[in-house]
């Protein structure tokens, strides 16, 4: 009965979708037409997950174990959510099992995040201001986060090399961030587009991580140039 009722519910939802292609661009009707055949899109409405990212991080915690009961997290440009309700589960931070240590996530975004039980959110805040290290320091137990997390990018401008430049960019900004709060042994996960400058970003990350490895998730769409570099055994840098 219940799969009766989820697939009855996706034929409504795909026949709502289908009355709203009318009057759109062919590119607002392409993109339309990707999300209806998408599977990971379909799982995130069953699943409830904000959106179908969550499959990547879930795919990559799966196979390494990155988050943990008892963890701290910080998730980088974390809106709409979707990756924080996944290290809410893992790291138990909304205490759904008593028996298991209780995990710290704590979301950071330019934009505006909705609630989440579990969470704690710094929305409309920059991930490279200071003001916000200082609130992620009053935040995070002890002031050290054992996991980051970047699903984090630039609006896309529609010139392939510029965006690819703008994230490498700010991936950059998350090892200044690790130097503050991330604990030695600690892993950082941070996506970025294919191009001539990942090497640098990746020798920047193998400096002060033991272990830097490339990973491309099934939830990936094959045409996209998006990666995710999984960087562990953090080291500080020694002055």
């Amino acid at each position: 009965m219940w799969c009766f009722s989820l697939q009855r519910r996706a034929f409504h939802s795909s026949l709502c979708s289908l009355k709203k292609l009318k009057g759109k661009t062919p590119a607002e009707q392409r993109w339309m037409l990707r999300q209806l055949k998408d599977p990971y899109v379909k799982a995130s409405h069953a699943q409830n997950f904000r959106c179908r990212s969550a499959f990547k991080l879930l795919e990559i915690d799966d196979k390494f174990r990155l988050l943990q009961p008892g963890h701290s997290v910080v998730d980088c440009g974390a809106a709409p959510g979707a990756w924080s309700q996944v290290a809410v589960q893992k790291v138990n931070s909304a205490g759904t099992d008593p028996e298991l240590p209780f995990g710290t996530v704590v979301g950071i975004d330019l934009l505006n995040i909705p609630p989440l039980d579990g969470a704690h959110f710094l929305s409309n805040h920059d991930v490279t201001d200071p003001a916000t290290h200082a609130k992620l320091l009053e935040l995070l137990p002890g002031g050290q986060a054992h996991v980051i997390l970047s699903d984090m990018a630039p609006n896309a401008s529609g010139f392939r090399e510029m965006d690819h430049e703008k994230l490498i960019t700010m991936c950059v900004t998350l090892i200044d961030l690790a130097e503050k709060i991330l604990q030695p042994g600690g892993s950082l996960l941070c996506k970025y587009w294919d191009g001539i400058l990942a090497h640098k970003l990746q020798e920047k990350l193998s400096s002060v991580f033991s272990s830097v490895q490339t990973l491309k998730p099934h939830a990936s769409r094959k045409d996209s140039a998006e990666r995710y570099f999984f960087a562990r055994m953090y080291r500080k840098p020694v002055k």
